[in-house]
């Protein structure tokens, strides 16, 4: 379950579809995200800033799901960014909402980069915890092209 395969990268596919959801914010990254069963079934889906502009993408894939969904228990949750270690809009990070929901795998496709947190360690947190955390890098520029509106380095 920890090696990366076809179903992964279609999944990460849609997770940068919904990325391009996202209504551009020169503060924010636009992310998308998609939980999925280990039935191979989608569960839920969100995009940074779907709600409200404060909103991320996992969180607002999350939010559809009622806590202590069953479901989450063997699920994978794919992001196109590096899930949030710190956050000054709510009060728990999309890292602290994955560990809280019990989510075993994350697949990711592009590590944060440091234009608004110095250090993000959320795949650090994620897999000191015990969470099975993938990287795809080969979908890290097209989740970066996502994020035009950004000035950044890689």
């Amino acid at each position: 379950m920890s090696q990366p395969g076809f179903a992964d990268r279609k999944w990460m596919e849609l997770a940068i579809e919904l990325a391009h959801q996202c209504p551009p914010k020169e503060s924010a990254y636009s992310v998308g995200a998609v939980i999925v069963g280990d039935d191979g079934q989608e569960i839920a889906r969100g995009y940074s800033r779907e709600t409200d502009v404060s909103v991320h993408a996992e969180e607002a894939a999350l939010a559809k799901l009622l806590p202590g969904d069953p479901r989450l228990a063997m699920a994978t949750i794919y992001s196109t960014l590096e899930p949030c270690s710190q956050r000054t809009s709510r009060p728990r990070t999309c890292t602290q909402l994955i560990l809280d929901a019990g989510i075993p795998r994350v697949v990711m496709a592009w590590r944060e980069p440091a234009l608004f947190v110095a250090d993000c360690q959320g795949y650090e947190l994620l897999a000191g915890a015990g969470v099975s955390v993938i990287e795809l890098p080969e979908y890290a520029a097209q989740a970066q092209a996502v994020n035009s509106h950004l000035s950044f380095d890689d």
